[in-house]
């Protein structure tokens, strides 16, 4: 049934990403108006159900998350009011015709590769944050196997650092056992939002650090929950 769903799921997800971007690029100072009516759409037909524990802060200039699905994507756009302007990987802008996903809302491109993708970050940030738009990033780099997450790259930090941001810490938990898209498999069920204390970031202190390891015991805590 999970694979018959991870089939549909695909199939939906395929039409609904082609009209919203056809509707990003019509409605171009609407972006993110497409955009949340989408995830509300996603949100309502995946059937997921939050349960949150702590309190969002919108005030934040960056929100830094685990990642396991692309469901997590869904999940926070869907929960912040927010223009977010997520950092994503070359790969995922250079697809064809999905990467406009990535172009139409002007989201941040970095290629991982180039020894310039740090400046380029630093540039394309600075846009955004004058334009009042939140950065998003997940520190891993790319999806966990669900069970643990793994350890932080340095980009987020160095980028916090540079703009001297305010940094809300954010754990998702069960995105991967309701969406798996590397084995097409879907099921509804509720995802676990963890929202942990804001930090300032400064290049002085280890606040990354700190960060990565109060994510990492959050995620471990809650695994351990479910599993009991």
């Amino acid at each position: 049934m999970a694979r018959i769903r991870g089939l549909i799921l695909f199939i939906q997800f395929s039409i609904t990403v082609a009209i919203t971007v056809v509707l990003m690029y019509i409605f171009k100072n609407h972006t993110h108006k497409v955009i949340k009516a989408w995830m509300i759409f996603q949100i309502y037909v995946l059937g997921i159900k939050l349960e949150t524990e702590g309190k969002l802060d919108e005030s934040c200039d960056m929100i830094l998350l685990n990642h396991q699905s692309l469901l997590d994507i869904i999940v926070m756009e869907y929960i912040h009011s927010r223009d977010l302007a997520w950092v994503a990987k070359k790969e995922i802008t250079d697809l064809f015709f999905f990467g406009h996903i990535i172009k139409a809302p002007r989201m941040i491109s970095i290629d991982r590769e180039n020894k310039a993708g740090i400046m380029h970050l630093f540039k394309e940030a600075r846009d955004r944050l004058d334009k009042g738009r939140p950065i998003a990033m997940f520190p891993e780099g790319t999806r966990s196997n669900g069970k643990s997450m793994l350890s932080f790259r340095p980009g987020a930090k160095m980028l916090a650092n540079k703009f001297k941001l305010r940094v809300q810490p954010i754990v998702l938990f069960n995105t991967r056992n309701i969406v798996d898209s590397k084995k097409m498999l879907a099921t509804p069920g509720i995802v676990k939002v963890i929202y942990l204390e804001p930090v300032q970031a400064d290049k002085s202190t280890d606040w990354f650090e700190q960060v990565e390891k109060k994510m990492n015991e959050a995620f471990n805590k809650e695994c351990n929950n479910y599993v009991s």
